[in-house]
């Protein structure tokens, strides 16, 4: 079977290909591996969270403002920060002198408060002897011009004072309640905000190891990825190999179709050339015979006409062309070239490529192992993660501050109940008191209506003296309430005057105007115990002022307590040696592509045998000349035409008979001796002509491209390895993208949003607002109403004593009728008056 010697043409520049098939470098291409994946980690909750309390305004605010610009007078010393300082460091060292010269508005409360608790019982004691004796609150003696305008004044400042002791005792009545009412809440909320506060303090680390549980997120991923690795390196490897063994398998195949041609071809033309030797030697005889006779009878007298001379000349010529048997041999090349091909390159060229083509399933396999490594080595946690949240600064110290405000919220409860308890008792003393001021103001107000009844009914004849007697008599029971209550209402002033007014202006002003914090921040101030940095374990001192001022911004503990100096992030953030070590595990992968030969051992061998065959030193050019010349010299066909014409010409039938037979037997001969070895001259000249174009390329080709392969057998690995190398580097970048993202989502975290503390500054808010705004205004506000009304009571008894004498019968009155006093106060004549 011969096949068209197109089929050597991809051969032409196969050993030029194969050269530049395998480049110097392969360029990283990092994007086959795929899109990068944006990681979403999951933002860290606060478990807590503490609210800020904020007091609602009320009718009373206008009462406490006043208190407290009252209190402003009372105290108009600064914030006594050497008293303080010196109090706190060396308590045994203060002296009296400096605390009454600061405490000197109080003192002169103080001493007012003493002269009222002096004065007021002995007057009252006084009042009661002159009472007994009947010699204070008595009547007036006998009527006159001015007693109207003087009883009408004592009866208006009487009643106005009985207001301003109503408006004050609703006024002290309202605060006693609010105060009451406001101490069970704010006493609530000082364990709820040291709960929250102790709460908040511990959630800093548990924050902090809930971002170094986030390092799950990188690692789930990776973890997802490895599983495709084989896979995707396998794919990379196939990509950038299949250029290279694509054209190599290529020209595989069509070398074995030029080797299969060769040999189709040679052994045809060995074929041919026996069967051209071996037919040339049937034909020879007939051949000559043909001639002899024909010569014979051309030759005779007869044989005169130009035709016949014609004839006789191609007669002459009548014998065998070319001579097969000059032919060069083939046999040594046929020989060497016997039983090839053993190997079949189209199916050796299809299980290859099957192999090749299987490369990532045949990587995702070897690559088994190292990824079970590798997930192994990725499942651990980098040291510095695992002590991120131990080592961060005030970890120790938020330990010790949550032990402490959970002991500091343990004993207080007992504290707070003994608060609610005796503020249980001073609510109830308030309301008592508060009871007695109104009992005096009901005496005064009952004791004004029936004497200015008992006036008006001056004017009947029959009238009686009771009810300006009794109005008189209630308004000395309000005397009596008054000069009874004053010592137990000045006692509760002084008292709740002192400690609330003490809390306002030494911790309120000074706290709302920032003093308190200025003074922590003065070195020397507070004692090295109740230094903020040293109670947080810090190296550095930070402002109080500043960090509050912070905290309430919303800052985080990173940027409050400058702990750029004092906590290395970076070290703690160091996974290089984490990655470094699934780095070498992923590295000493490494491919074993065995299995893709390119070139079987059987293939070899028949290409090595068509090499050392020699089939380019077959001399064709000794075929050719051979084919060149003709089978036979003279054209046999056309001599039988000849003979045949000259036949018809010629009268001798004899002679017309033996012309005719020579031209029928020269037509059998020539179909069927010549015919036949000519159509094996026309095979033998194209299976030489093919071989001769053949040979030299394919010997040459071959031998390129089996030094071609066997550099390429020895490039393979080395160029598979770097890819491989190239790929994983690929890889691990990208893989390490994701720790990347990981290590700067935290950086950011750490320095920016967690760990906030607003919390402290909102616990600080709280303190103020429980002490100052829900306790001390309150109680402060209840002990200003309550003096307003104690001290309202000095002039209420003066009033009510000068009054009641107004509303006592008159002994004497005024002769004359015309007087128009007389007249609006006539009182029938008594002769008898009992007192």
């Amino acid at each position: 079977m011969t096949r068209s010697p197109g089929l050597m043409v991809p051969l032409l520049g196969l050993s030029l290909g194969l050269a530049l098939s395998l480049p110097e470098a392969v360029t990283d291409d990092c994007g086959s591996l795929g899109r990068v994946e944006h990681l979403v980690f999951a933002r860290v909750p606060r478990t807590r969270e503490l609210a800020p309390l904020v007091r609602a305004s009320g009718p009373l605010n206008s009462l406490y403002g006043t208190v407290r610009r009252f209190l402003s007078v009372v105290q108009l010393n600064p914030f006594p920060a050497e008293l303080i300082k010196t109090l706190l460091n060396d308590p045994s060292s203060v002296k009296t002198d400096e605390v009454v010269r600061y405490e000197a508005g109080y003192v002169v409360c103080a001493v007012i408060a003493g002269l009222y608790l002096l004065l007021v019982p002995i007057t009252g004691l006084c009042f009661c002897c002159c009472r007994c004796r009947q010699r204070c609150g008595g009547r007036v003696k006998t009527e006159h011009k001015a007693m109207a305008c003087e009883r009408g004044t004592l009866m208006t400042f009487l009643l106005l004072t009985t207001l301003v002791l109503l408006i004050g005792m609703v006024c002290a009545f309202a605060t006693n309640q609010h105060t009451h009412s406001q101490t069970g809440p704010s006493v609530k909320a000082v364990p709820e905000t040291l709960i929250s506060l102790r709460g908040l303090v511990s959630d800093v680390p548990e924050e902090l190891q809930a971002i170094a549980e986030q390092f799950s997120v990188p690692q789930k991923q990776v973890s997802k990825e490895l599983d495709g690795v084989g896979e995707n390196l396998g794919n990379i490897i196939h990509n950038r190999l299949k250029s290279t063994v694509y054209p190599v398998l290529a020209s595989v195949h069509s070398l074995g179709q030029a080797l299969q041609v060769s040999i189709d071809h040679l052994r045809a033309l060995n074929t041919t050339s026996v069967e051209l030797q071996e037919a040339q030697r049937h034909l020879e005889p007939p051949v000559q015979a043909h001639r002899d006779r024909l010569l014979a009878l051309l030759q005779d007298s007869w044989c005169h006409e130009e035709n016949c001379k014609r004839v006789l000349s191609q007669a002459s010529a009548l014998q065998l062309g070319a001579d097969f048997s000059q032919t060069p041999p083939v046999d040594d090349v046929l020989h060497r070239l016997k039983d090839v091909p053993e190997t079949n390159f189209s199916s050796m060229v299809q299980e290859e490529k099957a192999t090749f083509n299987n490369l990532p399933l045949l990587v995702q396999v070897q690559a088994v192992s190292v990824v079970k490594d590798v997930k192994k080595a990725l499942a651990e946690q980098p040291e510095g993660l695992r002590m991120l949240a131990q080592a961060f600064p005030g970890s120790e110290a938020a330990s010790r501050w949550s032990q402490a405000l959970e002991g500091l919220e343990q004993r207080s409860r007992p504290y707070l109940q003994e608060v609610q308890q005796y503020e249980t008792y001073r609510w109830i003393l308030g309301c008592v008191l508060c009871s007695a001021i109104l009992l005096v103001v009901i005496c005064n107000l009952l004791g004004l209506s029936l004497g200015i009844w008992g006036l008006f009914a001056r004017e009947d004849p029959s009238h009686s003296e009771t009810k300006g007697e009794a109005g008189a008599r209630l308004l000395m029971a309000g005397v009596a309430f008054s000069f009874l209550f004053a010592v137990p209402l000045i006692l509760l002033v002084f008292a709740t005057f002192l400690v609330g007014g003490n809390v306002q202006t030494l911790v309120c002003r000074s706290w709302e105007s920032g003093e308190l914090y200025e003074f922590a921040d003065t070195p020397g101030n507070l004692p090295p115990s109740m230094n903020l940095s040293y109670l947080l374990g810090l190296k550095k001192n930070i402002s109080v002022v500043q960090a509050y001022r912070q905290c309430k911004a919303g800052a985080v503990l990173w940027k409050v307590l400058q702990l750029n100096d004092s906590y290395d992030l970076d070290k703690h953030l160091d996974i290089k040696q984490y990655t470094h070590k699934i780095q070498q595990e992923l590295q000493s992968f490494q491919v074993d592509l065995k299995e893709l030969d390119l070139l079987s051992p059987t293939a070899r061998q028949d290409l090595e045998a068509l090499q050392r065959s020699g089939l380019e030193k077959i001399h064709y050019r000794g075929f050719l000349v051979q084919i060149q010349k003709p089978v036979v010299n003279t054209d046999m066909w056309q001599l039988a035409q000849e003979l045949e014409g000259l036949a018809q010409a010629q009268n001798d039938s004899l002679l017309r008979q033996q012309l005719q037979e020579e031209a029928r037997e020269l037509r059998s001969l020539y179909q069927e001796k010549v015919v036949p070895q000519e159509s094996l001259v026309t095979k033998l000249n194209f299976s030489v002509k093919t071989l001769e174009s053949l040979a030299p390329s394919l010997q040459v080709n071959t031998s390129d491209f089996l030094d071609s392969v066997t550099h390429l057998k020895g490039e393979l690995p080395v160029q598979i390895n770097h890819i491989l190398r190239n790929a994983t580097e690929c890889f691990l970048t990208r893989e390490m993208g994701y720790f990347s993202q990981y290590v700067t989502w935290v950086r950011a975290e750490v320095t920016q949003r967690i760990a906030t503390c607003q919390p402290f500054s909102t616990a600080l808010d709280n303190g103020h607002v429980i002490l100052c705004d829900m306790m001390a205004d309150p109680w402060n506000a209840f002990w200003f109403c309550l003096g307003w009304c104690t001290f309202f009571l000095i002039p209420s008894i003066i009033f009510a004593v000068k009054t009641s004498k107004y509303f006592r019968p008159i002994r004497k009155r005024l002769s004359s009728t015309s007087s128009e006093e007389t007249q609006l106060f006539h009182i029938p004549r008594v002769t008898s008056l009992k007192l």
